[in-house]
């Protein structure tokens, strides 16, 4: 069965070599280094927020580390340099039989081994740079940027705002998000289990949509061809002309489809 309706509502969802100047006693970690536009500079994170501005010019990281009961000194900031970008963790003490490694994307090895040390992350990303925030427990914010975002946390909300593209995953926390970017390659996923989404959209976009939700509701600001089976809380439907894709889901929270403005 095909649908058309339409809803007012809000749907929500180089290279000059670096160099690191840590500050010991302050528990400060400065760094600043050109990343190539198209190329991502990477955050790594388990314990702590990140949060991300506009910058001109090079990259630049500050990370602060804060502790009540282990040391700060024993967790070291990594900077790995590859040909995509640039990786930066916090690498914590190894404690077993399994290293901690600070290596890029879904690779590498993080585990605090109950170390209480949490590291805060503040990046300014310039113009065409892409950006990706890796943490466990804690916020991800990218603030203004104009290159393709991503964002992951488990325990702690994402907010992203950017011309480009974005994706977004966390498990306890709300995810909100603005793009401007109306067209992308691969599919976009923004999931939560206990959280909303609300994703701002441009005008002119198409897209495939998939969006799901348990203990919530759907709502969007775009007419939606829905396909199979109409739902309150699972739509599958195009926004105009389709053809790239974009998943929503949660278990616990709304999702709210929202015009850019």
């Amino acid at each position: 069965m095909i649908m058309r309706f339409t809803t007012l509502g809000p749907l929500v969802v180089a290279a000059a070599l670096p160099f690191a100047r840590p500050a010991a006693a302050q528990g400060e970690f400065h760094w600043k280094g050109q990343v190539a536009a198209g190329k991502t500079i990477e955050i790594k994170g388990v314990n702590g927020d990140i949060d991300a501005v506009a910058g001109s010019g090079e990259v630049e990281v500050t990370a602060v580390k804060h502790a009540h009961r282990s040391d700060p000194d024993e967790v070291k900031i990594q900077v790995v340099q590859h040909e995509d970008g640039v990786t930066i963790c916090a690498v914590y003490p190894s404690d077993g039989d399994r290293e901690n490694t600070c290596e890029t994307g879904e690779h590498g090895h993080m585990s605090t081994h109950d170390n209480d040390v949490r590291v805060n992350f503040t990046v300014r990303v310039p113009a065409g740079v892409r950006f990706a925030g890796h943490t466990v427990n804690g916020e991800v914010e990218a603030a203004n940027l104009s290159g393709d975002v991503e964002a992951h946390s488990v325990n702690g909300s994402i907010r992203v705002s950017t011309s480009g593209s974005a994706e977004a995953s966390t498990v306890n926390g709300s995810i909100t998000a603005s793009m401007g970017r109306a067209q992308w390659t691969d599919a976009l996923e923004f999931h939560t289990v206990n959280g909303g989404i609300t994703l701002n959209l441009p005008p002119n976009v198409s897209t495939e949509v998939r969006a799901s939700t348990v203990n919530g509701d759907i709502e969007t600001d775009f007419p939606l061809m829905v396909t199979g089976r109409l739902g309150p809380r699972r739509v599958t439907g195009t926004i105009g002309s389709g053809g790239r894709r974009l998943a929503l889901e949660t278990v616990n929270g709304s999702i709210r489809l929202r015009k850019n403005t």
